[in-house]
């Protein structure tokens, strides 16, 4: 291949990139959007509640039980999934700029390792929390804090996860792992910079991922609340996400979010006592 030609197709490396994103985010959310149609109270129960003798009776008297190997690996795959649809548009930006040195790297004949690497250690971070996320569903199946619809049982519960979700937003790890995910290019400068070996390219991926991880998890705690499975909701969040990493003041946002937060769960903690 000449320069002119290679200088060619790396030119387009932003719309490629930008288009295998778009792909991957628009299959997860289509596989999101089918299990949610599939997953329905009236046709099939969810992994840790047995049915009583109707429909009626699961919803008003779910009894826990263990999830088999075949269940956890579904609500596992389930949560992967949802973080690859959730995630991969706040990670648009960082994955961008790291196509585009990329670019510019080759051609002054010093390649970096693909940014697929890259990327694929930032989902394998978003992997990682989703084990966590399906070992935190099974503990509150079993303690029945959950419906088999995947929502919360127990308004006191809602109440304590909306503050404890709020309180969040205004700590020093929320404000050291967003100022992480906002400013792409002092991330990687600080972190060993542009890896040309794809294991130090996933590395740097994976790190990237855990900041994400870091300040973003405790919002997706949020999913107990309104709902595993909850279109609305799981927009509502990644939006929300989406815009506090975009947006020149994400932390002022971010605590006026957890503000509202506090204030939904003191609402909520109120209807559940009186």
């Amino acid at each position: 291949m000449t320069d002119t030609s290679l200088e060619a197709v790396l030119r387009r490396d932003r719309l490629i990139i930008t288009a295998c994103m778009t792909v991957l985010t628009v299959m997860a959310w289509g596989y999101v959007l089918w299990l949610a149609r599939s997953m329905s109270i009236d046709d099939m129960p969810m992994p840790g509640m047995e049915m009583g003798a109707g429909s009626h009776d699961m919803v008003m008297a779910p009894e826990p039980r263990s999830w088999t190997m075949t269940e956890f690996a579904v609500m596992f795959s389930m949560w992967v999934i949802m973080m690859i649809g959730m995630m991969t548009p706040s990670a648009s930006p960082m994955i961008l700029l790291y196509a585009r040195v990329g670019r510019q790297s080759a051609l002054q004949g010093k390649p970096l390792a693909a940014t697929g690497f890259f990327l694929g250690g930032y989902l394998l971070a978003w992997v990682s929390f989703s084990l966590a996320a399906t070992l935190a569903q099974w503990a509150l199946e079993n303690m029945l804090l959950l419906t088999p619809a995947m929502t919360s049982t127990s308004k006191f519960f809602s109440g304590i996860m909306l503050i404890a979700v709020g309180l969040f937003q205004w700590t020093p790890l929320k404000d050291v792992c967003l100022k992480q995910c906002q400013a792409p290019i002092v991330f990687i400068q600080r972190h060993g910079g542009f890896q040309r070996h794809a294991l130090g390219s996933l590395g740097l991926g994976f790190r990237h991922g855990l900041y994400c991880v870091g300040c973003c998890w405790a919002l997706m705690g949020l999913l107990f609340v309104g709902g595993i499975m909850n279109i609305l909701w799981i927009a509502a969040i990644a939006i929300f996400i989406l815009t506090e990493k975009l947006v020149a003041n994400g932390h002022r946002v971010s605590r006026l979010f957890g503000f509202g937060l506090c204030a939904a769960g003191v609402w909520v903690l109120g209807h559940a006592v009186f």
